[in-house]
């Protein structure tokens, strides 16, 4: 037998004639390469329609997959992006459409899995993940500035809540119009992602709502000149280790990484 049905068949079927557009019937792959060495001239061409009938739902099923991104921009990186039409204020520094930006990363990811590549590297915890993508966002400086004896004396520094439900913490950076010119353009743009597991743990506990079933969030984007991470600073991974309803994740302390971290960032400051 070349084929076999699962449920009723047509009417066709039923009365002896063989429908091969009837949806009822499923047909193996090397049978239906045999009836084409085997059939005439006219039953292989109504295979190779068959053939087409079946490539097509699979075709349309691809394309309806892609509707659904893996990666998507979670609200709290959102507000990394400037508004259209609007100066950067607050964390905003990234001037470029939104829906075009998840477009690009989504792009990327999906052709590295396609080239039988994993793109996502590990981070800090299970749940978090690094993709490196080539810079596409025009003008976008590298995040970071090491720290001389020439610019010391404008770094800034004050006390910083990412969002009004997170705990205040003391941060130091450059200001981006203060070092223009020492700043190069970023080659990397570091998309650190959560597992929506984790996204919703973290929504739970400041009563939001991402309002989206993707498998990845974007929390944090990173420009910078390498295609590896670039320390977390000292002061997110200690307010990381605090609970959720403090803007953490609850992650307990690394102390090698936290070591690694310091050494970095006691040479570099981020630029905003």
């Amino acid at each position: 037998d070349v084929f076999w049905s699962v449920d009723e068949p047509s009417a066709a079927s039923a009365q002896g004639n063989l429908c091969l557009s009837d949806p009822y019937w499923y047909w193996d792959e090397a049978a239906v390469c045999c009836l084409r060495d085997i059939f005439s001239n006219h039953c292989a061409a109504v295979v190779n329609d068959f053939s087409s009938q079946q490539v097509v739902p699979r075709m349309a099923m691809a394309g309806q997959a892609a509707v659904s991104p893996s990666i998507v921009l979670d609200p709290f990186a959102k507000k990394n992006f400037v508004e259209p039409g609007k100066d950067a204020t607050g964390r905003a520094f990234i001037h470029f459409d939104m829906q075009e930006f998840e477009r690009r990363v989504n792009e990327f990811y999906t052709a590295q899995l396609a080239a039988g590549q994993d793109p996502l590297q590990p981070g800090y915890a299970p749940f978090c993940k690094h993709l490196f993508v080539p810079n596409f966002v025009p003008g976008l400086p590298d995040g970071a500035l090491r720290i001389t004896d020439e610019n010391r004396g404008l770094l800034r520094s004050a006390y910083i809540a990412r969002t009004d439900k997170e705990l205040p913490v003391l941060t130091r950076w450059f200001a981006k119009a203060e070092v223009a010119g020492q700043v190069p353009e970023a080659k990397i743009l570091d998309v650190i992602l959560y597992s929506r597991e984790q996204i919703r743990k973290e929504n739970e506990a400041m009563a939001e709502d991402s309002n989206s079933d993707a498998p990845w969030g974007i929390v944090s984007v990173k420009p910078q000149s390498i295609d590896s991470e670039i320390p977390m600073e000292p002061i997110t991974m200690m307010r990381n280790c605090l609970g959720t309803e403090h803007g953490g994740s609850g992650v307990a302390l690394d102390k090698e990484a936290y070591a690694l971290s310091v050494e970095f960032w006691a040479e570099h400051a981020q630029v905003k």
